[in-house]
């Protein structure tokens, strides 16, 4: 079943959804499978497969959906970033989602492939998402999802500009919007007013990432702008720089109390980055779960 028709046909439940990568090492792929066999038992409604233009990492994405669609059975997203590809390119990307029997394409601009030193931009590279969301419908039948900034993509001239993006995104194709991550909630119910009330009309799902390391957030925050409130600095600071379990713990608590908050705001879904990482995102699942809240 296509995303959109899970957004569309859930009534009152919650779509719940998880995110991961390609796995870059062995001992990666290692870990990932015992995340998968976790997550994959967690209560979910689909999984989402990001995407690099980097040769090497484009190929572990297909494997990646390939094993999740094909070999575990499970409703998958593919995403495709649009960064320095070319028509043929794109055209390629997106033929070889449809063989693999893929409904639904989630949409991104996405960032050049750090390490791939024999990226090159081609020329006629489009511009940003909305181009790329264009380009699909009117070449392909995929059902397609979007990103949003509630506070703003990184390279956003304004977060009101950001928000003209989200209504064109509607406008060529996007049929559901999934959220930057965020940590107070507040940003995400400002952004879905502001989208309201210029005629974005599709789900908008906030997107939920658990904190793992302080390391991985920091790096996060640095490249995706979003920010971090000082209870939830100060919470961190009171955790011995040794205690990684405990900020593991927190992680978990501060994210299952976000969750809280938005379902009970009436959310249509929430959509976890996991890092390729299972406790966090089990434990938070599961307590909702526990509590009648999924």
């Amino acid at each position: 079943m296509s995303v959109a028709n899970l957004y569309k046909d859930a009534g009152d439940k919650p779509i719940i959804s998880f995110e991961f990568f390609r796995a870059k090492t062995e001992k990666a792929e290692q870990n990932l499978e015992k995340v998968l066999d976790l997550l994959s038992e967690t209560k979910h409604d689909y999984m989402s497969v990001t995407f690099g233009a980097g040769g090497s990492t484009r190929e572990g994405s297909y494997e990646l959906i390939d094993k999740l669609k094909n070999d575990r059975g499970l409703n998958v997203v593919a995403y495709i970033a649009g960064i320095g590809l070319g028509p043929d390119d794109l055209t390629e990307v997106l033929d070889k989602f449809k063989n693999q029997g893929i409904e639904t394409v989630f949409v991104i601009q996405g960032d050049e492939p750090q390490g791939d030193v024999a990226f090159q931009s081609h020329p006629d590279a489009l511009a940003h998402a909305t181009d790329l969301l264009a380009f699909i419908k009117d070449r392909y039948d995929f059902r397609l999802g979007a990103a949003g900034y509630p506070e703003g993509h990184i390279n956003a001239e304004s977060l009101e500009k950001d928000i003209e993006y989200a209504k064109l995104k509607q406008d060529n194709g996007a049929e559901y919007i999934v959220a930057q991550y965020f940590y107070d909630n507040r940003f995400f119910y400002d952004y879905v007013d502001r989208c309201r009330a210029i005629g974005v009309t599709i789900p908008i799902i906030p997107g939920i990432m658990p904190i793992y390391t302080v390391k991985l957030l920091e790096i996060l925050t640095s490249v995706c702008g979003s920010s971090l409130p000082d209870d939830v600095r100060n919470g961190l600071d009171s955790i011995p720089a040794d205690d990684k379990e405990g900020v593991v713990q927190f992680g978990i608590e501060l994210a299952t109390q976000q969750c809280r908050e938005l379902l009970k705001h009436g959310v249509p879904g929430l959509h976890f980055y996991t890092m390729n990482r299972g406790k966090s995102v089990n434990g938070i699942v599961n307590t909702l779960q526990n509590e009648g809240l999924l």
